[in-house]
C-alpha cells in the first residue's frame, strides 16, 4: 500500500513540547519547521533542538519531515548538515523554483551521507513550490531526483508572489494546484496541499479539504491538531464506497484466477482504472482503521 499522507502536521522547530507530543494527535506525517516559524535569532538553537529531538524522541513510527531553510540563505547548509545526521524520513525543501534547486539539495545530501557512512538515498526529499516560477517548473522539479517522494504547494508565499491574496474559493490557487498535481502524478509521487491558516473557521477549512480531495491531492498540510479529524473524516470512504470497492476487488481477483482479462460486476464491464480506484478507497478505509476484511 502506498504511504498515505492525508495530514502533514506543522510543528515549530523551536518548541520542544510540541515536537515531543506531535505524534500523539493522529496525523499521518509530522513536519518540523526550521524556516518561517523560527526567528532569525533562534535558527541555531532550533536546529540543535530538532537534531536532539530526532535522535532522542520516539515518534511512534510516524513519518517525520524537517523543513529546512533554503540553501541560498545563511542557514540552509547548516540545516542540511545537522538534519541529515539526525535521519528524519525526508527533508522538505522550501521555495523550490527549479529542478536545479532539487539537484543541489540532492548533491548536498549525497555528500553528507557519504561523509558519515550513511547508505545513499536514506534521506528523502519533499519539494514545496511557493512561486509562479516554481509552479511553471513543477513538472521538471517532480522528476529532478529519485529522492523526491512528494511535492507540495505553499500558498501564502505563492499568492504574495502573484500579487494577490487568498480567497475563500481559492480561485487564485487553481492553476498552481493543477500544475503541481499533474507533475506529482506524472512522477509517481505524492501531492500535498497548502495550509489553511484560520483554524477557527472549521466550515471554511472543511470546504477547502473537500475541494483538494476532489482535485486529487493526497492530503493537506495542517497547522493545528484540531484540523486532523476534519481532514481524515473527509478522506474516509463511506460504507457504500467500501462495500462497492470490495466487490470490485473480489470480481477482479476472480477474473485473475480464471486467467481472464475481462472483469465484470452486475453485468457491467469493470475497467482497470476502476479497480485502481477501488484499491485506493480500501487503502483510505484501512488508514481510518475500518476493517475491510
Amino acid at each position: 500500500m502506498q504511504k498515505l499522507r492525508r495530514t502533514m502536521l506543522y510543528v515549530p522547530g523551536n518548541n520542544p513540547g510540541m515536537i515531543r507530543d506531535a505524534h500523539i494527535y493522529g496525523a499521518d506525517s509530522i513536519m518540523i519547521d526550521l524556516e518561517d516559524s523560527v526567528s532569525l535569532y533562534e535558527k541555531d538553537a532550533a536546529r540543535l533542538l530538532v537534531y536532539q529531538a530526532l535522535k532522542t524522541f520516539d515518534f511512534g513510527g510516524i513519518e517525520v519531515l524537517v523543513r529546512v531553510n533554503p540553501l541560498n540563505t545563511p542557514y540552509g547548509r547548516d540545516d542540511f548538515e545537522a538534519i541529515v545526521r539526525a535521519q528524519p524520513t525526508a527533508i522538505r525543501l522550501p521555495k523550490t523554483e527549479t529542478a536545479d534547486d532539487v539537484i543541489e539539495a540532492d548533491e548536498l545530501i549525497t555528500e553528507i551521507e557519504q561523509k558519515i557512512g550513511m547508505e545513499h538515498g536514506t534521506i528523502k526529499l519533499f519539494a514545496a513550490v511557493e512561486s509562479g516560477k516554481g509552479a511553471l517548473n513543477a513538472a521538471q522539479i517532480a522528476v529532478a531526483s529519485k529522492r523526491l517522494i512528494g511535492i507540495a504547494i505553499g500558498a501564502e508565499d505563492f499568492v504574495t508572489d502573484l500579487k494577490t491574496t487568498r480567497s475563500p474559493e481559492g480561485i487564485e490557487l487553481l492553476t498552481a494546484r493543477s500544475l503541481i498535481l499533474f507533475a506529482a502524478r506524472a512522477a509517481g509521487i505524492a501531492a500535498v496541499d497548502t495550509v489553511y491558516s484560520d483554524v477557527n473557521n472549521e466550515e471554511g477549512f472543511a470546504s477547502e479539504v473537500k475541494l483538494i480531495k476532489q482535485l486529487g491531492f493526497d492530503g493537506k498540510s495542517i497547522i493545528n491538531p484540531r484540523q486532523i479529524e476534519i481532514v481524515n473524516r473527509i478522506y474516509t470512504p463511506t460504507e457504500a464506497e467500501i462495500k462497492k470497492s470490495k466487490r470490485i476487488i473480489e470480481a477482479s481477483l476472480e477474473a485473475e484466477a480464471k486467467g481472464s482479462g475481462v472483469i465484470s460486476l452486475d453485468g457491467k464491464m469493470i475497467d482497470r482504472p476502476i479497480v485502481e480506484r477501488a484499491r485506493r478507497i480500501l487503502d483510505l478505509a484501512e488508514a481510518a482503521k475500518i476493517n475491510v476484511e
